[in-house]
């Protein structure tokens, strides 16, 4: 039976996995989309995405492909691998692609989103936002301005939590850093070609640091042209960043 590679698009609540990424203890989401194909297949089968999201990161737009021989169409495999995940991973989308088509190496770019919520957030949205408890409100204008500042094409290593490190090309082209505010409630967009490890969290923390007024523009400025990690770079809590899609 032939082979086919499978391009999949998901969603899940990161709140309660260890992140995307496999991990021993088996309770990280490819782990439990992998259980459920090696229980339709027989086999183990080895899915791919397009990167990793630190455990309680969720997703809108995660993608991942893998390679099986399925023989009753894409709608069937879609609905038989939904209905075995828990009900915080959802299958969104299944189709053949080509077969050198790589979830990861074939992306282009991705946009993830950052939520804040100023005040107590409700129980419905606590797993979703960051909820800042802070009697005084975050100085949009002045996030907004230091954004401008960062867009573009910069080395980033001083917004990576490994300070840049591993072999990834610290130069980013950030496309889109926009804020939108809405009475209590903080979005921030971004979008690139490619990001560092934990650069979106580090960047939405140095973005709070300048609402409360504990960073300014200079700062943020000198340290990105040191491009050197210091502990003026807070990384902001996982719950309020979203993956939301990925380019190809």
């Amino acid at each position: 039976m032939k082979t086919t590679r499978w391009r999949s698009g998901c969603a899940y609540d990161g709140t309660g996995f260890g992140g995307w990424q496999s991990q021993p203890h088996g309770n990280a989401v490819q782990d439990q989309i992998e259980a459920r194909l090696a229980k339709l297949f027989n086999q183990p089968i080895r899915i791919h995405g397009s990167g990793r999201t630190d455990a309680g990161v969720h997703a809108c737009g995660q993608v991942f492909h893998f390679d099986a021989a399925w023989t009753h169409g894409a709608a069937k495999l879609q609905t038989a691998l939904r209905v075995g995940l828990p009900t915080t991973i959802q299958i969104k989308r299944m189709a053949p692609t080509a077969e050198d088509f790589h979830a990861r190496f074939s992306a282009a770019g991705k946009r993830y989103s950052y939520r804040i919520h100023q005040g107590v957030a409700s129980p419905f949205e606590y797993p979703f936002v960051l909820s800042r408890e802070r009697p005084r409100r975050l100085d949009i204008a002045a996030m907004k301005a230091v954004a401008a500042g960062l867009r573009g094409q910069h080395d980033f290593r001083a917004f990576a939590a490994d300070n840049g490190t591993t072999l990834e090309n610290p130069v980013r082209d950030l496309r889109m850093l926009e804020i939108q505010s809405r009475g209590p409630r903080v979005k921030l967009i971004f979008e690139a070609d490619g990001f560092l490890y934990k650069m979106v969290r580090s960047l939405v923390g140095a973005l709070i640091a300048v609402g409360e007024g504990r960073l300014s523009a200079t700062e943020i400025q000198a340290a990105m042209a040191s491009g050197k990690r210091t502990g003026l770079i807070e990384t902001a809590p996982p719950e309020g960043l979203f993956l939301e899609r990925v380019y190809y």
